[in-house]
């Protein structure tokens, strides 16, 4: 039997973050969907032309989530 190979980005990261990238991907259309496989809840494995867009949507979720100390 042969196995079938895909190409794609291997991610880890910790569970609030991969919960984050699951349902990013959850609300896209089905075309646009980039998780090929979510291997256990910190990692997963994804189509590698989206690790810049998930880059940048991440350091956006960060920026709206980061405490400044008023001065």
């Amino acid at each position: 039997k042969m196995v079938n190979a895909i190409k794609g980005l291997f991610i880890s990261c910790d569970i609030p973050m991969a919960q984050f990238i699951v349902n990013m991907n959850a609300s896209m259309p089905a075309s646009d969907k980039f998780i090929v496989h979510i291997l256990d809840p910190t990692h997963m494995f994804i189509q590698p032309n989206m690790g810049d867009y998930i880059k940048s949507k991440m350091a956006e979720f960060r920026d709206q989530n980061s405490y400044e100390k008023p001065t």
